[in-house]
């Protein structure tokens, strides 16, 4: 048994009062574990959440076919009947949706 009931205590208290990558890196040390290990103990805990993508800008990643598959939604188009737009600039495609929504 790699963590004692004492141990896996600690972990979550400390993972739920600062879920953060910066937690995962200071219960290692503490602990004298790999980060990978005390993620995984943390998965089987059922409290580790992974950190979301975020762009550069601090939005959700999204792509150019999803941009026109939502514009075709707003517009009540068939699908794929925008055929091509998607290879328009991805801020052009989102300045469009915006617009129209």
């Amino acid at each position: 048994m790699n963590y004692n009931d004492e141990q896996t205590e600690y972990m979550v208290k400390e993972y739920v009062n600062d879920p953060s990558r910066a937690t995962v890196y200071k219960l290692a040390d503490a602990l004298g574990k790999s980060p990978k290990s005390i993620i995984g103990k943390l998965s089987r805990e059922g409290v580790y959440r992974r950190s979301v993508y975020k762009t550069k800008t601090g939005e959700s990643p999204i792509t150019k076919e999803q941009l026109v598959r939502e514009i075709e939604d707003v517009l009540g188009m068939n699908h794929e009947s925008l055929t091509g737009l998607e290879k328009s600039p991805k801020n052009i495609l989102k300045q469009l949706r915006d617009s129209i929504s």
